[in-house]
């Protein structure tokens, strides 16, 4: 059984490794706002309870176990993200936090529940894929909208960028899941993009255009 802190560093050791093999322990405690000293005795607890391997220098990776046991800790958060927007009427900025606290709930049968009531959603409020009971995610296909060339649409379908900020920004700029948008211009001098949002349009920035995520339909 893993505590609340061995559960969050498998989780950002889990997703510090989907951007690279082995995951430093300067990265580590960046992402968990912490010492590098305090993460190298975490580490070595990890380790010896056979959830991570640690080779001095050059990183950190997951064991089996940890993957597996990091991967149920993301499919408890994802689902109760799920459930405070849908059932709750949580803004989607606004469901982090909480789920942070409640995936940490141990009983299988309730997220088991949970799932089943929810309707074995796909993904969660934001897009990122919600992993079954066995750890498989549903494939998905996407593209960052900075990539679309003018012409091209496609349909909203998650996003990089988790951050309260830049999740009331896009609703705000009614950028939400699921809305159909186009690419009417791309500014050559900063990249900022102009797209069609049912009847307006909107500019944004490059470094929004880069978080949002596309289902592409091609040139219309």
């Amino acid at each position: 059984m893993q505590s609340f802190t061995e559960e969050n560093y498998l989780k950002t050791i889990y997703h510090l490794a989907e951007k690279t093999v082995n995951v430093q322990t300067n990265a580590i405690a960046a992402q968990m706002q912490t010492k590098p000293a305090s993460v190298t005795d975490m580490i070595k607890k990890l380790a010896d309870k056979g959830l991570i391997d640690y080779i001095k220098y050059q990183g950190v990776t997951l064991t089996e176990k940890g993957k597996n046991t990091a991967i149920d800790i993301v499919r408890k958060h994802r689902l109760w993200e799920v459930f405070l927007v849908d059932k709750l009427n949580f803004k989607w900025d606004e469901v982090h936090d909480v789920a942070e606290e409640l995936e940490h709930i141990k009983s299988i049968e309730l997220i088991e529940r949970l799932d089943e009531f929810l309707g074995f959603p796909k993904a969660d409020p934001h897009g990122d894929p919600i992993p079954d009971k066995n750890g498989r995610f549903a494939k998905t296909q996407f593209i960052k909208l900075i990539e679309l060339k003018v012409g091209d649409s496609g349909t909203i379908t998650g996003v990089s960028q988790h951050s309260s900020a830049f999740l009331k920004h896009l609703e705000k700029l009614g950028l939400t899941l699921g809305k159909q948008i186009q690419v009417n211009d791309v500014t050559d001098f900063d990249g900022s993009v102009e797209i069609q949002v049912s009847d307006k349009q909107v500019n944004i920035s490059r470094e929004v255009a880069k978080h949002i995520l596309i289902s592409s339909n091609g040139k219309n």
